[in-house]
């Protein structure tokens, strides 16, 4: 098996989280259609006005299946204050609301569109994370402003709009701000091809908007941490006597390595066994431990507590059994059908915490980063997310149902974590950890397939308690161009690991002594 198709299987990549909700998806796909348009647009039309179609990009009105923001979502609400800000700001302005799930449905509106006429440009708001709606409406060669619901469509949104990017589509705008205000300024620059210009022109006129929009940077000063790295030849060598334990099938064998690690694959009813095998005594020892540190326990009852304790004490077991230093589980399919009994987020938690690695999504190359950032560190855990960028305030939130809560290493200060459901479909438990702010972090990614690392750094600057999408939502200031990392999502997958501490010297020497090349995020 080549590297490329093994890490085809990671979930933090667009195809396999589509896979996972694909099971689901369906139920909805009947259901979709034109969005009544709410009593203050049924007023005559004006000649004139400028008509923009809004297409929101979701599996339905009200979420049935797991996926960001959470399952039974309302999003009606959220589409009436759109629909409505905008009637009451943008004068000379008509507004259409559709929904589409995906691409029939999306050329099915395209094509009434053109049958009847009169649509001057596309709204195509992403509400849900992989819905391949944009992609049509970019073929009509009319305006199209590509807006991220926050915490909601944002994967797809980075993914999808890096491509436009990288392609140069001509015609396809874009906006990804938690403020409406900015949503209005930019909607107004459909009124430029109305005046003759071109799609270039208003490309470039949505761009000036998100530009001027976005907040100046900050102080991008961090508190004082001096982390302890390993020189770029030890970590090598250290890297080649480590091994990641990698699930997601019901087969065994080996992988690929990556940067010198050992990836070895077990199956599902070994990781299932050893969790129906645990002490009973030491899984409640580790409920009764969370009972006691976590700031709240919410939603999460205590068999799940234990339950999940019990895949703690398992994956124990069998990272020594096999000698590894790490595992990452297919839980999000593992646990859907059934392989699995809990979702190991707390597992994952604290494996970290002791200087493991617990990997999310079986996504290959985000563990082996984590264990490479580990390693090099001397023991600070990687915080494995799924990035939302925000110019409205100018952050990159990293989101993410789990993380640890001792970031400075095993033997550092602690810092608060709550226990929660996880949040795409309201089950099991998993980790709000409240991470330190006003420190340098370093982010990266390591891609086996390319050969690269992906880099970027900001400054944490707050937690985000929000209930839509992943629990754990560390926002922090880039350091350097917001603008420049909207381009590098069409390669490394969704997913970034993020570490405290500057580590842009010692990521430069590794990737020499790798021979890989650094990509710039920002």
């Amino acid at each position: 098996m080549t590297v490329s198709s093994f890490a085809s299987r990671c979930t933090g990549c667009p195809l396999s989280r589509r896979d996972f909700l694909r099971q689901g998806s369906a139920v909805a796909a009947g259901a979709l259609g034109a969005l009544a348009a709410p009593r203050w647009l049924h007023a005559a039309q004006l000649a004139g006005k400028t008509r923009i179609r809004i297409v929101y990009a979701l599996h339905a009105a009200t979420q049935p299946v797991p996926d960001w923001p959470h399952k039974g979502f309302d999003f009606k609400p959220v589409m009436e204050r759109i629909e409505g800000t905008l009637t009451r700001q943008c004068a000379g302005f008509e507004f259409l609301p559709s929904l589409a799930s995906g691409p029939e449905q999306a050329k099915k509106i395209l094509a009434e569109d053109h049958a009847k006429g009169g649509i001057n440009g596309y709204l195509v708001y992403q509400m849900n994370g992989w819905n391949q709606v944009v992609q049509t409406m970019a073929t009509s060669g009319k305006p199209v402003l590509y807006a991220d619901f926050q915490y909601g469509g944002s994967g797809g949104f980075l993914t999808y709009n890096a491509v436009f990017l990288l392609d140069k589509i001509p015609n396809v705008g874009f906006l990804a701000s938690s403020n409406i205000q900015d949503l209005v300024e930019a909607v107004k620059c459909f009124q430029v091809v109305k005046r003759g210009g071109s799609v270039s022109d208003f490309v470039a006129a949505t761009a000036r908007v998100r530009r001027k929009r976005t907040p100046k940077p900050g102080n991008l000063g961090g508190k004082k941490d001096e982390p302890r790295c390993l020189s770029a030849d030890e970590c090598i060598k250290r890297l080649r006597s480590t091994k990641i334990l990698t699930i997601y099938d019901q087969t065994a064998g080996f992988e690929p390595p990556i940067a010198g690690i050992t990836f070895q694959r077990i199956p599902f009813a070994e990781l299932n066994d050893a969790w129906a095998k645990a002490d009973k005594d030491v899984l409640r020892a580790v409920a009764d431990r969370w009972r006691e540190t976590a700031q709240k326990i919410e939603g999460v009852k205590d068999a799940t507590l234990e339950s999940s304790a019990a895949m703690y004490v398992g994956m124990k077991k069998l990272l020594d059994k096999h000698r590894a230093n790490g595992i990452t589980v297919d839980c999000l399919g593992g646990f859907s059908a059934k392989h699995i009994h809990a979702y190991p987020c707390l597992a994952y938690h604290e494996l970290c915490n002791e200087g493991l690695v617990g990997g999310c999504e079986c996504d290959v190359f985000s563990a082996a980063t984590v264990l490479i950032g580990t390693t090099l560190t001397q023991g600070r855990p990687g915080y494995i997310s799924d990035p939302v960028i925000d110019t409205g305030k100018r952050q990159i939130i990293y989101a993410h149902c789990v993380a640890s809560n001792k970031v400075f290493g095993p033997q550092g200060k602690a810092n608060p974590f709550q226990i929660l459901t996880h949040s795409e479909d309201r089950q099991g438990a998993s980790v709000r950890s409240l991470l330190p702010t006003g420190y340098l972090t370093t982010t990266v990614k390591f891609d086996a397939e390319r050969k690269l690392i992906l880099f970027h750094q900001a400054k944490t600057v707050a937690n985000d308690p929000d209930d839509r999408a992943c629990r754990t939502k560390l926002c922090a200031e880039p350091i350097g161009d917001i603008e420049k990392l909207f381009t590098q999502w069409h390669q490394g997958g969704w997913h970034r690991v993020t570490f405290y501490g500057d580590l842009k010297d010692p990521i430069h020497a590794l990737a020499e002594g790798l021979g890989w090349k650094i990509v710039e995020e920002a």
